[in-house]
């Protein structure tokens, strides 16, 4: 049997992290933060470790020569385990998303474990991988917004799924290293996601839920905290990108894509606190150091 601990590296427990903030932002943006959005947080938790664990079983043998240390590999975790773990996650998961929002989120929740199972054992080492998992973490967000106007959740969708492709197109070379091209290409990407996640709608104050008033907002309240919590995104991600720039380095890529791992959440506070939820996007915001402390223990990546 394997150990907790072992089951906690091979889904990269503490990435998790990394998680509950898109279907926040999906919810925010959409207006339908309630008692759902919790559930909906757990379910796209116990997707992505599903993912993990399913990454790990069909890069097994690969794992094998560049990643010996890795639970299937090593021997700590059985291959069969890996994939029974997988398999149960991602019902779970839907089981879950579907009871606690219905058929409006299990319309959603089923594209998700399927784009998750699709990158896992078929597009990841493709062309069209980055692609496929921005969309796995797009519909994350989506997933948020089921309970409401799920149209006005599409931005905040598109800026997750777009520093996804950031983050996936440079995890592609955390074994080879990379040319200096690509962090370029990355952090140009970062510095657009940023400034769309830092900039509050005009014309109208947005709602963070459906019975909370509209009001004027001082520059300290929504108009300042979107661009604070995208400016630390922004700022500890893409000094990451910098390095790799100046050396692209396994080490060094393998770096920026932990730090864009753990530097998600807030970016995801970022856009809570601009659909009107500042409070909770603060809150959402703190897993990143959170995040940054785990992955010191356990790799993100």
């Amino acid at each position: 049997m394997p150990r907790a601990t072992d089951l906690a590296e091979l889904v990269r427990a503490p990435a998790a992290l990394s998680v509950p903030g898109d279907v926040v932002a999906g919810a925010a943006a959409a207006g339908a933060l309630d008692r759902r959005t919790p559930a909906l947080a757990a379910a796209s938790v116990l997707l992505y470790w599903a993912g993990m664990a399913a990454n790990d079983w069909a890069d097994r043998r690969l794992d094998a020569v560049e990643r010996p240390e890795r639970p299937i590999p090593s021997g700590r975790v059985t291959p069969g385990t890996a994939l029974g773990l997988a398999a149960g996650l991602t019902a779970a998961g839907v089981a879950l998303a579907a009871t606690a929002g219905g058929r409006r989120a299990a319309s959603v929740a089923v594209p998700l474990a399927a784009a998750v199972w699709g990158y896992d054992l078929a597009a990841k080492n493709t062309p069209a991988g980055p692609a496929v998992m921005a969309a796995c973490r797009g519909l994350d967000v989506l997933l948020g917004a089921t309970g409401g106007r799920v149209l006005r959740a599409v931005p905040a969708a598109v800026t997750v799924a777009a520093h996804t492709w950031t983050v996936t197109a440079l995890s592609r070379r955390e074994v080879t290293g990379a040319d200096a091209a690509l962090p370029l290409r990355t952090l140009a990407g970062t510095a657009l996601v940023a400034a769309g996640a830092a900039t509050v709608p005009t014309g109208r104050a947005r709602s963070a839920g459906r019975a909370m008033p509209r009001r004027r907002r001082g520059p300290a309240g929504v108009e300042m905290l979107p661009a604070l919590l995208a400016g630390s995104y922004a700022a500890r991600y893409g000094a990451a990108q910098a390095r790799v720039v100046a050396d692209p380095s396994a080490a060094r890529v393998r770096a920026a894509v932990g730090a864009g791992i753990t530097g998600l959440p807030a970016l995801q506070g970022a856009l809570a606190a601009r659909a009107g939820a500042g409070l909770l996007g603060l809150a959402v915001a703190a897993a990143a150091p959170l995040g940054r402390r785990l992955a010191r223990k356990v790799s993100p990546t």
